[in-house]
């Protein structure tokens, strides 16, 4: 055998070796929640496969200059992004779609009205007091309600500025009142904002601190004494005090987000139900496609569906390296590469029969057959290639999962089946050379060599 040959084949050992130890062993942990589709060899999957929310949210611009749209909404993206995270929610995607919409997908999430809370909200928080008249008497609006006024205080610049959220650290945390075992949100501000608490405090002692959230009412504690650099925020439900922490800690967004204007759940059962008939589908067609190979071709059918399988183990292997987030097209895409490969060594493989009908030799007839199928198989996957990178572009700009999923697996795959049909498969065929099967020609689908009138090319 030649010694190139056996080099090659121990790299292609090699390589499946790391794929089955990266596909059957190193997996991806499941995210939070228990998604249930996750736990497939480790797969990153899409809604469509995982179940989950798919929100689209519309920036408001009408505070914004034009100038700033691109970076007000891009700030939106990362605080979103921010709020997701700590949310514990893993392999989120978060992206722009136009000038003034953003799309959030949340793979496992089951209660869609808290995801909506923690997202759409602005998150704004303000300190207000009560106004009063020149009795000390609250004053009141025409529904009997007591009306609020930012609470204000010197900063160290001299000016009079109210108290706001932008004062705080990224610590804020839910903490439980020692005496009555109530959920509070406890924060601190920085140095600038003690000094204002400080201030305001002070002078409120005896008389109600007014916390808003985007404007409204969430926590109104008498001050019983002058505070510094720390509060809480009472009278709040144990979930909601952990979204507000979320938000404190992530930020306010930049700009107010109108929505969800769309609003797509899907079930999890529905995600687990089709990657079950996407398995059965793959695998029925790939049994299908090695009997058709074997049939047909014989022994390098055999060899062909060999690499087949080589090449579905690298397939998956790059799929978590990478990684891709599957969604059902882009299985359907997965599948139509496997055809693709199959394609290559079919075109190869004809050439190679008539080669050997021609009555030459395996070593020559298997050179001259793939040099000949070379320029058919190149051009065939780089126009399909070429559309896949037009597809994913399309898919990104609208920004389109599905039609994300099926460009990338379809592109990885083509790619992937170039390598599988010129080197694995060529390999193996190259190995036959030189050894008694060479000469049984019914084992590559010839039955015997046709006659030529020029017997040079007998080989």
């Amino acid at each position: 055998m030649n010694r190139r040959n056996l080099i090659i084949l121990a790299f292609i050992i090699l390589l499946v070796a790391l794929g089955l130890a990266e596909v059957l062993v190193k997996n991806s942990p499941s995210i939070t929640g228990g998604n249930p589709g996750n736990n497939t060899l480790g797969m990153r999957l899409g809604l469509d496969l995982s179940g989950g929310t798919r929100l689209v949210y519309q920036g408001n611009l009408s505070q914004i200059g034009n100038e700033s749209v691109a970076d007000a909404m891009q700030g939106a993206i990362q605080i979103i992004t921010r709020r997701v995270d700590a949310y514990g929610v893993s392999e989120a995607t978060i992206q722009k779609l136009g000038s003034n919409e953003i799309v959030v997908q949340l793979p496992g999430i089951r209660d869609v009205n808290a995801a909506i809370s923690l997202i759409g909200t602005t998150a704004q928080l303000d300190f207000k007091e009560m106004e009063y008249d020149s009795s000390g008497n609250p004053v009141l609006d025409s529904s009997g309600n007591p009306i609020w006024i930012p609470a204000t205080a010197v900063n160290s610049s001299g000016q009079e500025v109210p108290l706001t959220g932008q004062y705080l650290k990224n610590n804020a945390q839910v903490v439980f009142a020692a005496n009555t075992n109530a959920p509070e949100v406890a924060f601190n501000f920085n140095s600038e904002g003690a000094s204002l608490f400080s201030q305001i405090t002070g002078r409120l002692i005896g008389k109600p601190l007014g916390i808003f959230l985007d404007n409204q009412l969430i926590s109104s504690p008498t001050v019983k004494a002058q505070i510094g650099a720390s509060g809480v925020i009472d009278n709040i439900p144990l979930n909601e005090a952990k979204t507000l922490v979320i938000q404190l800690n992530a930020g306010a967004l930049p700009v107010p987000l109108i929505g969800p204007i769309e609003q797509t759940s899907v079930d999890p059962t529905l995600g687990a139900d089709s990657i079950h008939k996407s398995l059965i589908a793959g695998m029925v067609g790939v049994i299908l496609v090695i009997v058709f190979m074997v049939l047909y071709y014989r022994l390098p059918g055999a060899l062909a569906s060999t690499a087949l399988i080589i090449y579905g183990i690298l397939m998956l292997a790059l799929f978590k390296l990478i990684p891709v987030t599957l969604t059902l097209p882009g299985i359907a895409g997965f599948i139509l590469s496997l055809g693709m490969a199959v394609d290559a060594n079919v075109l190869i493989f004809e050439r190679l029969k008539e080669e050997l009908r021609a009555g030459r030799t395996l070593g020559v007839a298997v050179e001259t057959g793939f040099n000949r199928a070379w320029p058919a198989v190149r051009d065939t996957h780089v126009t399909t290639i070429i559309s896949c990178i037009i597809l994913y572009w399309v898919g990104s700009a609208l920004v389109e999962p599905s039609m994300q999923g099926f460009a990338l697996t379809l592109g990885i795959g083509v790619a992937l089946s170039l390598f599988s049909a010129v080197i694995i498969t060529r390999t193996f065929i190259r190995l036959l050379v030189g050894t008694n099967v060479a000469n049984n020609l019914p084992l590559f689908g010839v039955s015997k060599p046709e006659q030529t009138s020029n017997p040079k090319e007998q080989g």
